[in-house]
Order: C-alpha cells, then sequence, then structure tokens
C-alpha cells in the first residue's frame, strides 16, 4: 500500500494513530511517521528462528532470523515494547511449546489476542488466557494488508504519548474485531507474485 493511501483510509476511517509493523523493516514506518497528520507508532515484525515477535515504538530496524531472546533484547535497547502477535497460530504463531512461551512472559509487554487474519477462534482464546494468566495488557490486529482491511479491527483507548503510557491506557481499552474475508489472503499472494515478477 501507497503511505498517502493508508492516510485517506485512516482519515476517511477516523482513525488518528497507527501502528505500522512492516516485516523485517520499519522504513516505511518512519516514513509515515513523517508524513502523517495523526500518531504512528513505529513497529516491525521481526521473523526469528522460533516465529514472529513484534516490537513498537522502534527506531531502527532489527535483522530477521535471530533468535527470539535476541529479538527481545534489542527490541527492549531501543526503549521499545515486545508485543507477541498471533502468537498460537498454527501458521505464523510461536513455534514453542507452551512452557517456553510462558518463560517469556516476564519480557512482554503486550499480547495480540485477536488478529484478523487468523482464522481460527481457538488461538484468538489461547492468546487471552496467556495476556489474561500473566496480567499483559492485550491488543487487537487488523494485520492489514489491504487498504479494506484498514479499521475493521481496532482498539479503542485514550489518548498517550509514551511506552508506559500505552500500556497504561490498554489496560482499559476496547476491542472492536472482525475477521477479515478468506480473500485478503489470495491478495496478498497475487502481490507476493507481482513482486516477484518485477524483479
Amino acid at each position: 500500500m501507497e503511505l498517502e493511501d493508508i492516510i485517506e483510509r485512516c482519515q476517511k476511517m477516523e482513525i488518528d494513530c497507527i501502528a505500522i509493523s512492516d516485516h523485517g523493516t520499519v522504513e516505511g514506518a518512519l516514513k509515515m511517521q513523517e508524513i502523517a497528520p495523526f500518531k504512528v507508532i513505529v513497529g516491525e515484525e521481526i521473523l526469528t528462528e522460533c516465529g514472529e515477535i513484534m516490537g513498537i515504538f522502534l527506531k531502527d530496524t532489527i535483522p530477521s532470523n535471530i533468535s527470539v531472546n535476541e529479538a527481545i533484547s534489542r527490541i527492549k535497547d531501543q526503549d521499545g515494547l515486545v508485543c507477541l502477535p498471533h502468537p498460537f497460530d498454527p501458521l505464523r504463531g510461536l513455534t514453542m511449546d507452551l512452557k517456553e512461551v510462558d518463560k517469556l512472559a516476564p519480557s512482554v509487554d503486550i499480547v495480540e489476542v485477536f488478529n484478523a487474519r487468523s482464522p481460527m477462534n481457538s488461538t484468538a482464546d489461547k492468546a487471552l488466557d496467556y495476556a489474561l494468566r500473566h496480567e499483559i495488557p492485550a491488543i487487537a490486529g487488523s494485520d492489514s494488508h489491504t487498504l479494506g482491511e484498514i479499521g475493521r479491527t481496532f482498539v479503542e483507548i485514550d489518548d498517550f504519548d509514551t511506552p508506559d503510557q500505552l500500556i497504561e491506557v490498554l489496560k482499559h481499552g476496547r476491542i472492536s474485531q472482525h475477521k477479515a474475508s478468506i480473500l485478503v489472503h489470495f491478495f496478498s499472494t497475487i502481490t507476493k507474485i507481482k513482486r516477484k515478477l518485477r524483479k
């Protein structure tokens, strides 16, 4: 998606804060932060040896194919927050058993308890149970890869300025969740094929 199109969609949907968490880079999020007329949280989905870990409030890209612990350490080095995105999704979640994921809890700041692109409700239930057991604030993500997905799933929260303030307001956040159409995976696949053909 073009940044200008994302801004237009957010304004149409009356979204006044967005987290951009591209795979393997913060460059797009940093550019969005420069031009958007609303608050932008800079994030990245970092592909580790055991699945994806998300860092938010980042300043620099964290490389892929590192360990989970190293990803967490690098996020913390940037004073960022560690988020577990779709942690129990069998296709995109962490490839760790529950005991290992439990050991991560002291370093985890936020847990995504609903992901609009995850097809199975049971994964959301497991994520919510994990967040409640460890008393970690919960979020929901649209995981938007297309413009039409932006704003279908969101969290209503009070205003904030710092990572610590975000954690506090999330404790009282109101999640609005709607699953994305299964067709969004088709569009994402077509986009990947087009990108490979251009190269």
